[in-house]
């Protein structure tokens, strides 16, 4: 198994969406890109501890690609909104890909540049390396699944 780490708004739409990928074994919403050690969903809240919802995917290479997840990830949400995702506002709700090595970095960068070709506005994404990643309260865990949701807010 390999990791991947992505922040695109809201983490319970995220990990739903993850979650469904044929090859992708877990998903865990957390908070990653911040601060403060153990930060509760509260303290990100406050938009001052520097953290991103974000999900941790581990996923199977033989059966999904990275650059497969890197599709899914800029499918999922609006890569030219800065700080925000529809609804969602604060730096909690950041566009980014955290990898966990260099060569996900470089597919990381590559399929950026690829989206922006396509893409009328600026891409925003940050394309950062993957810290300590600190897994979410477990009410927020398959939270769009617990709650019959199609998406946040759906």
């Amino acid at each position: 198994m390999e990791k991947a780490t992505f922040a695109a708004g809201c983490f319970w739409g995220v990990e739903a969406e993850f979650r469904k990928l044929p090859g992708v074994a877990d998903t865990q919403a957390g908070y990653t890109g911040g601060t403060l050690a153990n930060p509760t969903y509260r303290d990100v809240c406050t938009d001052r501890t520097g953290h991103a919802e974000a999900v941790e995917v581990a996923f199977d290479p033989a059966r999904i690609t990275y650059d497969q997840l890197l599709d899914a990830f800029w499918e999922l949400h609006d890569p030219a909104q800065l700080n925000r995702q529809g609804p969602d506002v604060g730096t909690q709700y950041r566009s980014a890909i955290f990898f966990h090595s260099p060569a996900q970095q470089a597919a990381a960068e590559a399929s950026k540049r690829k989206q922006q070709a396509k893409h009328p506005r600026s891409i925003v994404t940050e394309i950062i390396p993957a810290g300590v990643f600190y897994r979410a309260e477990e009410y927020h865990q398959r939270y769009s699944e617990k709650h019959g949701m199609l998406a946040c807010g759906h």
